[in-house]
């Protein structure tokens, strides 16, 4: 055997076929796209417009290793409202584990989605505290202003803190993280009830810290 037969025989041996890279790369889990915020930003429901919260989303994601753009799924009321199903991209999402929590914005709402507690996962991938598991201590509403299919709440009734920038008077529309309703299951990821007001305290005094779902837009 010559040299030159010996190198194309290696070659041929540690080439790997196109296809296998394929299914390789296919097994990999989806890289994140939706978290629950491990923190709060800590002053109510002001959490500095829309721009903040997204700001919020975006740091989070950046300290746990994500390089993707992410927005806070949040409504907003008055003449220039906004819908959070609006501004979240276009799907599918999957949480810090690889699981795909819904695959477009239609199937993200009502019941189609994966979100309840075992999956609804923070950026870390870890759990939030959950009625079902701590009753005594639980942080399962997440701040929305939305109704159920994801669109913003007519003028009229605040349910957005005053559009993120009030942590005292008025009241926020949150969801349930872990879809239940004290010992009912089934009670809506995004649109649940309101708070009985905007303050850090009022949001902790319902089960709530302040905390967001979050969505990459790429």
């Amino acid at each position: 055997m010559n040299k030159k037969t010996a190198v194309i025989i290696l070659a041929a041996l540690f080439t790997v076929p196109p296809l296998t890279i394929m299914a390789q790369q296919d097994d990999e889990p989806p890289e994140m796209g939706f978290f629950v915020t491990s923190v709060g930003i800590g002053d109510g429901a002001n959490l500095g417009g829309l721009a903040g919260a997204d700001a919020h989303c975006n740091a989070l994601a950046t300290a746990a290793g994500s390089s993707r753009t992410w927005a806070a799924y949040l409504s907003t009321q008055g003449s220039s409202a906004v819908n959070a199903r609006d501004r979240i991209g276009d799907g599918p999402w999957a949480n810090a584990n690889g699981l795909i929590m819904a695959t477009s914005v239609e199937n993200l709402h009502y019941d189609n989605s994966n979100l309840n507690w075992t999956t609804s996962l923070d950026e870390n991938g870890n759990q939030f505290a959950s009625r079902i598991e701590t009753p005594e201590f639980s942080e399962h509403d997440i701040l929305t202003g939305s109704q159920i299919d994801g669109t913003a709440y007519p003028t009229g009734q605040d349910q957005t803190c005053d559009n993120w920038t009030s942590n005292s008077e008025g009241s926020a529309r949150v969801g349930h993280a872990d879809r239940w309703s004290f010992l009912t299951p089934g009670s809506p990821w995004n649109s649940s009830h309101g708070t009985p007001g905007c303050s850090q305290e009022e949001l902790v005094s319902v089960g709530g810290a302040g905390l967001l779902y979050c969505f990459a837009t790429d």
